[in-house]
Order: structure tokens, then C-alpha cells, then sequence
């Protein structure tokens, strides 16, 4: 099998001829620049100070190469739209320096230079004309949104307002999109997934508008949850306008470049936190039940696509509901949350949904233990979750920055072993 057969058999639930692997096929499966860097300059694929491109700005998530990719294993790469998260292109590359030293590459209109405060902060379209959108502390390894939430007159909330970033993709994106998925797919064997449109309903990295260079509408991250359960008409209006859009979107891509792709990317909406659900089963099953379903189920009639919801933290009782509304794939599996053991979760809904992630925790193992605990965690959480197939691996989340090189390094060298 190549890498795309691979990941084919693993989200149909069969049983690949090996493991496989994603790292930076998604935007919450990549690696921190600085950790690209450093696993370069340990397998000597790099003379030293050779800059890696910051190909998401936001989580400052690095270009992974092939070179890299092979030693890793990986079989995925990503398909994304012409801009990233701030709304401009990632082209005409600079030099730069983290705060470590780290040598990267960042696109022409990144910010680069440091405030009296410490910040570097980050514009909406690169447009120092306006106020910044996000920023990054002194010694920070990634960016914070800022909140540019107006005073909120409920007697005159445009739902227009809170839609501004959603909108029909037009002629030249797709064609963009099209040349790159073309490209991938006779250049490479990597499965695709694709990321292209914003369909989260509600995705608190989106909520801010971190694109939009005078966001209007609920724009406060912590006013966004309490208009969930207070303002459910306003919300609901904005989400099924949004599915109207996404729909649309999907089968413009869909007649763009057809099944080039194997997953899309749905939904980055968190439900989940440490020890419990964020909202209720109630709500969820209320406010946005019913537009994953509409997605995933176009989706499916129309496409060999399959769907792909990423939810952060403690979200099993929420799993059932997630299979209903048609999702195939789960990431990121995060198994140090409540009631979110890889044994559980195999056992109970392993026949429904694929679990993507969940390879090793990275709140504490990773970081934190020995190579031999990363080892053995590895091989314990492989083990649990390809029986009877519908597994990918990769960590909890993005792999972070300021892991121990050993560590990531033990992972990797254990994966080989499934290899």
C-alpha cells in the first residue's frame, strides 16, 4: 500500500499493511516550528540555522517536508486555501527569530517587530491601518487572540454581522484550490485532507475575527458561550445561514476538484474541557447538532469524502451524538480527560467513528516523563486503538515546542517498529 491507500483502508475500518500516521495533514495535527527545526537538526537533514517556514501563523505550525515525513512515517498532507487564519497569503518569505534563537521563515505581511511591551502583534491582513488581532508574549511560542468586542446592542444585532467572514468562494479561489489538490495528488501519495472553508459553527480560534479589520457582531470569546444559551435565536439564525454557505461552498469544491481529497475538515469546535462537557448534551443537540448533520450528510450523498470533527477534552458523552450527526472521524482523542481512556473508547464506539489521535499525551507524558514512559505509552495506545482497525495515529493536539527532543524522538522511533 502507498500512504493515500493507507489512510483509506484505516478510515473505512480495515486493517492497513502498516500503521498509519498523521502529522500536519490538519491544522490541529501539526508540529511547532521550533520542534520541526530541532528534529532537522537532529537527523542532520539541515546545515545549521537553515530556516523552516512558518506555514500557520496563528499556532506557529511549521512546514513539514518530505525528507522529514519519511523518517516520521507520515501519510497525510494538507490541502488549505490561498490565505491563513489573519487573512493574508503566506508568500514572499523573510528571515526571522523566534525568542529561542530558532531560525524561521514567515510570510511578508507577518509582523515581526516587538512592541515596548514585549508583544509581537499580529494584524488583520497584515494592515497596520487597524487594530491588531492578535499577539504574542515576550518568550511565547504562539499567538493570543485579542478581543475587539463593540458594545452589544441586542435591539440591533445584525446576524450579517457575525457572517462577514463567511462567505461564497469566488472563481480565483477556486482555481487555487484546484491547481494545489491537482498537484498533490499526481505529485504525491499522501492521503489529502482538506481544510478550505469555515464551517465550525462557533470554532472559538474564528469567533474573533482574526481576518476581519473591524469585526462587528458577538466577537467576545467569553460572550460568544453566553450567547449560545441566552441569544439562541440570534445564533441559530447565524449557523443556519452559515450551513446555507458551506453547503454551497462544498459543492463548489466538490465540482472543482471531486474526489482528489479523502477527508474534510468540518469542524474545530471545542465541546469538551479537562473534566467534563463545556455545554450540554441538550444544547449541543440543539444549536449544532442539526447543521453537522446537514454538512456531513451532503457530504456523504454527494462525495466519497469522509468528515473530520476535531473537539478538545472530556467529550464522551457527546460521542453518540457526534456518530448521529455523521461524523467518521474524531481527533484529537484527548485521553488524559475524563472518561476518555483509549480502552473505553475503542470498546464502545470503535465500530462507528475512527480515532484519530490519542497516540501519546501531550499535557504530561510527552513533556514531562521519561523516553521509556513516552515508549511504552506509545505502544500501549497503538495496541488499544488499530484493533479491528479505524486508527491514525498522532499526539494529542498539535506537538508542541518545548518538548524534550528525546522524548519526541522515543516516539518516533517506536513508531517505526509498526512500520
Amino acid at each position: 500500500m502507498n500512504s493515500r491507500e493507507r489512510i483509506v483502508c484505516a478510515i473505512n475500518h480495515q486493517f492497513p499493511d502498516k500503521l498509519p500516521i498523521d502529522f500536519g495533514g490538519t491544522l490541529t495535527t501539526g508540529i511547532h516550528v521550533s520542534m520541526i527545526y530541532r528534529l532537522r537538526q537532529y537527523y542532520s537533514l539541515d546545515k545549521p540555522n537553515t530556516p523552516v517556514k512558518v506555514i500557520e501563523p496563528y499556532q506557529m505550525l511549521g512546514e513539514i517536508k518530505d525528507d522529514l515525513k519519511k523518517i516520521i512515517g507520515i501519510d497525510t498532507v494538507s490541502l488549505q486555501g490561498s490565505k491563513n487564519i489573519f487573512g493574508f497569503e503566506n508568500e514572499n518569505w523573510k528571515e526571522w527569530r523566534l525568542w529561542d534563537g530558532t531560525p524561521v521563515l514567515v510570510p511578508e505581511k507577518f509582523n515581526t517587530e516587538k512592541e515596548k511591551d514585549g508583544y509581537i502583534y499580529m494584524y488583520p491582513q497584515g494592515d497596520k491601518n487597524y487594530l491588531p488581532s492578535a499577539k504574542m508574549p515576550e518568550k511565547g511560542y504562539y499567538f493570543d487572540s485579542i478581543m475587539r468586542q463593540k458594545k452589544i446592542d441586542d435591539s440591533n444585532l445584525n446576524i450579517e454581522d457575525n457572517l462577514e467572514e463567511f462567505s461564497l468562494i469566488d472563481d480565483n479561489e477556486l482555481k487555487y484550490i484546484k491547481k494545489e489538490a491537482e498537484s498533490l495528488y499526481d505529485n504525491t501519495e499522501y492521503s489529502i485532507i482538506a481544510s478550505l472553508i469555515q464551517s465550525s459553527f462557533g470554532d472559538v480560534a474564528f469567533v474573533p475575527g482574526p481576518a476581519l479589520k473591524d469585526p462587528k457582531g458577538i466577537r467576545d470569546i467569553t460572550e460568544w458561550y453566553v450567547s449560545v444559551a441566552t441569544r439562541k435565536e440570534y445564533i441559530k439564525n447565524v449557523f443556519e445561514k452559515q450551513c446555507e454557505i458551506a453547503l454551497e461552498n462544498y459543492k463548489k469544491i466538490q465540482q472543482s476538484i471531486g474526489n482528489l481529497i479523502d477527508i474534510v475538515f468540518v469542524t474545530g469546535a471545542d465541546f469538551g474541557v479537562q473534566n467534563g462537557l463545556l455545554i450540554s448534551k441538550e444544547l449541543y443537540r440543539e444549536m449544532f447538532k442539526p447543521y453537522h448533520k446537514s454538512i456531513n450528510d451532503w457530504i456523504h450523498e454527494n462525495t466519497k469524502w469522509k468528515t473530520f470533527i476535531h473537539s478538545c477534552g472530556a467529550v464522551y458523552e457527546l460521542i453518540p451524538d457526534f456518530i448521529e450527526a455523521g461524523f467518521d472521524i474524531l481527533n484529537p482523542v484527548q485521553i488524559s480527560a475524563k472518561d476518555m481512556e483509549p480502552e473505553r473508547l475503542k470498546k464502545e464506539f470503535g465500530k462507528y467513528i475512527v480515532f484519530w489521535g490519542g497516540g501519546v499525551n501531550t499535557q504530561k507524558t510527552l513533556p514531562f516523563g521519561t523516553p521509556e514512559q513516552v515508549r511504552e505509552e506509545v505502544k500501549r495506545n497503538i495496541e488499544i486503538f488499530s484493533r479491528e482497525g479505524g486508527f491514525v495515529f498522532t499526539t494529542v493536539h498539535n506537538l508542541q515546542a518545548n518538548n524534550p527532543i528525546e522524548n519526541v524522538v522515543a516516539m518516533i522511533e517506536t513508531l517505526k517498529e509498526y512500520r
